[in-house]
């Protein structure tokens, strides 16, 4: 029985040694200097987008320029994730490079990038949305949740 309780406190021993380890070795995190990089990469992201919305409203009506923005925008996302430009990106600005449109394009695209090698059903099929499957999942079943009240608060406006 004291051979059971040695081991355990070597375990804790050993655990807290290595956690005090970790401790000392983790770099430090400048949160102000995080905030303000995700702050202008973002905003240069949606600059980009602003300027396409600009550019196509020149030519098309307002809803179709905000369609093909959006298509443009998220194929410079999937692009630039292919080309392993956008994790650059992504590694120097934090969430300001996850928020816009781009940043979902990138969570597509970055898993069926990875695991392209397994080939295109097993691999980028069944991992292409690994990352943003249940932010869609989530996000279609909370829109119809919404939906629904909205509905039948509209159907009984005196209740």
């Amino acid at each position: 029985m004291r051979g059971v309780l040695c081991k355990v406190n070597i375990k804790d021993k050993k655990a807290s040694e290595y956690q005090a380890l970790v401790k000392a070795n983790e770099p430090e995190t400048n949160s102000f200097k995080n905030c303000i990089l995700a702050f202008l990469v973002g905003g240069a992201i949606c600059d980009v987008g602003q300027a396409f919305l600009n550019l196509y409203s020149s030519f098309f009506p307002k809803d179709e320029a905000q369609v093909l923005t959006s298509i443009t925008m998220i194929f410079l996302g999937a692009f630039l994730t292919g080309v392993g430009v956008y994790d650059k990106i992504g590694a120097f600005a934090g969430a300001g490079s996850i928020v816009p449109i781009t940043g979902f394009a990138n969570s597509i695209v970055s898993p069926a990038v990875e695991y392209k090698k397994e080939g295109f059903v097993f691999g980028v099929g069944s991992k292409m949305f690994l990352v943003a499957g249940p932010v869609l999942v989530y996000g279609i079943s909370t829109s119809i949740l919404v939906g629904l009240l909205y509905y039948f608060v509209k159907l009984f406006p005196g209740v």
